[in-house]
């Protein structure tokens, strides 16, 4: 296996040459794509009343990525709703949790997520606190995510509120797959589009990339060999954990 091409299921970053994925394509002499692979279409205000969920109603929420904490808060400012101080926030990664920052003041006490960027510590910090009534803010095909059936396994109080939906992007018109030696992915919503556009694609020697627990769980689920995945004790980012997969697969190196 040898890695030149990577197509990165993301909206490449505001300034590429600073961020990591640059350092990458220098040091490994790499071409990166970035590509996203649905569309998101919020939900309304009005469309979401209709579910009749009281979001205050509820003592703490999930978070699993950044595009829901978007969502969730772009919906809170449509519904006129602010968060009392009281709730608790609990996310997948230290990222995540960082960028609540964007919509209220971070605080240790209000934002928990698992430690050592370790994504399953963050059940250990949810079974420790099972007397809270759980929001979990999704997109309408997360639905029945990992965090739903654990609150159903250990008997804890939660509800799912979907907050947008996605389309698939036309990728096979506007990509040449071929072209690639790896994809790297960030979401079911990513993986499920992938699928729609290809839906005979065989995995071959394709290398793929997985961020976040329910992106990994679903390359897997797939049928698909997961090489790269992220965030993990040792690897806490998907630049950090490409680092180590191209020392051995790149085709060269500066």
């Amino acid at each position: 296996m040898k890695i030149k091409n990577i197509l990165i299921s993301q909206i490449a970053p505001a300034d590429f040459e600073k961020s990591p994925y640059a350092d990458l394509k220098k040091k490994y002499c790499i071409s990166m794509d970035f590509y996203k692979f649905f569309k998101i279409h919020s939900i309304s205000g009005i469309d979401f009343r209709k579910t009749k969920i009281n979001i205050l109603d509820h003592t703490a929420i999930v978070f699993s990525s950044t595009t829901t904490i978007d969502q969730f808060f772009m919906l809170l400012k449509e519904l006129r709703i602010e968060m009392p101080y009281e709730m608790k926030y609990y996310c997948m990664t230290d990222m995540t949790a960082h960028y609540l920052q964007k919509y209220i003041p971070y605080r240790k006490r209000k934002i928990f997520f698992g430690k050592n960027n370790n994504p399953s510590h963050v059940f250990d910090l949810l079974l420790k606190n099972k007397a809270h009534n759980y929001l979990i803010p999704c997109g309408a095909d997360s639905m029945g995510t990992q965090f739903a059936e654990f609150f159903e396994k250990h008997n804890i109080k939660y509800t799912q509120a979907v907050c947008f939906t996605t389309e698939p992007a036309d990728i096979k018109n506007n990509i040449e797959l071929e072209k690639y030696d790896m994809i790297v992915f960030f979401s079911p919503a990513g993986i499920t589009a992938f699928k729609e556009n290809y839906p005979d694609f065989v995995q071959n020697e394709m290398a793929f990339g997985a961020v976040g627990l329910a992106a990994c769980n679903a390359v897997k689920e797939a049928g698909w060999k997961l090489q790269v995945e992220a965030p993990t004790k040792e690897h806490p980012t998907i630049t950090s954990a490409l680092e180590v997969f191209l020392k051995e697969y790149a085709t060269r190196r500066r």
